[in-house]
């Protein structure tokens, strides 16, 4: 993700924009403040962050793409059933 505005600036009192995808991060327009369970927050400047859903992240909050490793035989329910 390139760390650059939009070409159009958002105006400040537009709704944020959070892109939900069903086997990924949330991809939130920015820059974003998130407030974790503890009560500490973190901060990103970049016009748009992925935040981590799945928790595997080493950089939690931050998406590290971790949710793309599984191991061998794992099934997420997601897609067909086994042939076999």
């Amino acid at each position: 993700m390139p760390n650059s505005p939009s070409d159009v600036p958002r105006p400040a009192d537009a709704p944020r924009r959070i892109k939900v995808q069903r086997r990924g991060p949330l991809l939130v327009e920015g820059p974003v403040e998130v407030e974790l369970e503890d009560g500490t927050t973190v901060f990103s400047d970049r016009f748009r962050v992925a935040l981590c859903t799945c928790r595997r992240s080493r950089r939690f909050p931050w998406c590290d793409t971790s949710h793309r490793v599984r191991s061998s035989g794992a099934d997420d329910g997601d897609g067909p059933p086994a042939k076999g």
